[in-house]
């Protein structure tokens, strides 16, 4: 075939992009459009965002201990509401040939007087032996040997603003000092956990200092056990074995199941949750209405073309194939600002309240699945005034 009817042909085969046409042969709406669906995908990310973060913001101390099993009070709801428990029972568990090291922690909020404004904010207090294992940092062992003098505190750098210029004083060289409970306490050292939902802010204290900060704890009692196992042992099984040989006043949980129970909790025994998914759904809701009725505009100004076209000899299922190529567009380029705004909001929300909320694979694909839904949907109930078109009552 020579070069001339190789093109003629290519020519007679193309496809009119007739979906495409008819989007932006009205630029403004348009326009109206991708910024109607911009705004339901934000609403969506920020929505879907916020209640992930929270999850995660949850569990952020959760994640950092060096443990691979934790011991709880059956009465603890939350790490919020953290019940105690006798410590003997986690000597018990060295019994288990599978256990290589333990770590009794103190689990409680109490209140922190700001050193420059004097007022009081709710920070949560971890309180454990110096020489013991806490975290999986190892930075944090040379930093926990300051706390073998009484009345000396590792305070959380990343606390929010709200309990005082710490961290920054602390970085100058002044000596900072502060009040817990009504206690005087010094800080010897910053240390860099984060923020969690239920917590604005973190220090770490010794037992000895816990104890003498909170004097009406139970003697021999814990909020925290958490043990250490030998490697290659399977702690789902140890954890089932433990459970069934102790009494019932505690409960044995794999790191995993820790976290699990701190997110159950902020998931079922909250509406918080709940909104932020009813707020996603709003979103999705706004987005169908505003597609929908761009759709159909578009398809009834243009209903005699498209009633010419079944006159001609086009069948109704290829016109409504150009309508649902018109969602799929809409949907596509509605996303791509969506998703941009999302990231730039996310590292706002970041910067102002530290919680973790990030973009993840996860997310975007399901807004970008809602939004898909969202675009085709509205384009299927559009497609009902399509088939509608009768040529003869048109002309």
């Amino acid at each position: 075939m020579n070069p001339g009817a190789w093109l003629a042909a290519r020519w007679r085969a193309r496809r009119i992009p007739l979906a495409w046409l008819l989007l932006t042969r009205q630029p403004v709406r348009l326009a109206v459009a991708l910024a109607g669906i911009s705004f339901a995908g934000i609403l969506m990310f920020m929505q879907l965002g916020f209640r992930d973060g929270l999850f995660d913001a949850s569990v952020t101390i959760h994640r950092l201990f060096d443990a691979d099993l934790v011991l709880i009070s059956p009465r603890s709801t939350s790490s919020v509401s953290m019940a105690g428990f006798p410590r003997r029972r986690l000597v018990q568990v060295m019994a288990a040939p599978e256990v290589e090291g333990i770590t009794p922690v103190h689990w409680n909020l109490l209140l922190w007087r700001n050193p420059q404004t004097r007022a009081t904010r709710s920070i949560l207090a971890l309180g454990f032996e110096p020489g013991d294992p806490l975290f999986v940092d190892p930075s944090l062992a040379p930093k926990a040997r300051l706390l073998s003098q009484k009345g000396r505190v590792l305070f959380d750098q990343q606390s929010r603003p709200e309990f005082g210029p710490v961290a920054d004083w602390f970085k100058q060289g002044r000596t900072v000092e502060s009040e817990i409970a009504g206690k005087r306490v010094r800080v010897a050292g910053l240390v860099g956990l984060g923020t969690s939902f239920g917590a604005d802010g973190n220090l770490l204290t010794s037992s000895e200092t816990f104890l003498e900060l909170l004097p009406n704890t139970p003697p021999g009692s814990i909020e925290v056990g958490l043990v250490r196992l030998r490697p290659g042992t399977d702690a789902q099984a140890v954890a089932q074995r433990l459970q069934a040989q102790l009494p019932s006043d505690v409960t044995v949980l794999t790191k995993e199941g820790f976290i699990a129970f701190e997110q159950n909790y902020w998931r079922t025994s909250t509406s918080i949750g709940f909104i932020f998914s009813l707020g996603a759904a709003m979103g999705f809701v706004v987005g169908c209405v505003i597609v929908y009725q761009v759709l159909y505009s578009d398809v009834s100004d243009h209903l005699p073309e498209y009633a010419t076209l079944m006159a001609m000899g086009y069948r109704l299922t290829s016109l409504l194939g150009v309508v649902a190529r018109e969602g799929l567009l809409l949907a596509a380029f509605g996303y791509l600002p969506a998703y941009a705004a999302g990231q730039g909001l996310y590292w706002l929300v970041r910067s102002a309240t530290q919680l973790p909320v990030a973009m993840n694979t996860t997310r975007a694909l399901t807004v970008l699945t809602m939004i898909l839904v969202m675009c085709m949907a509205s384009a299927a109930l559009a497609m009902r005034r399509l088939a509608d078109a009768d040529p003869a009552e048109i002309f």
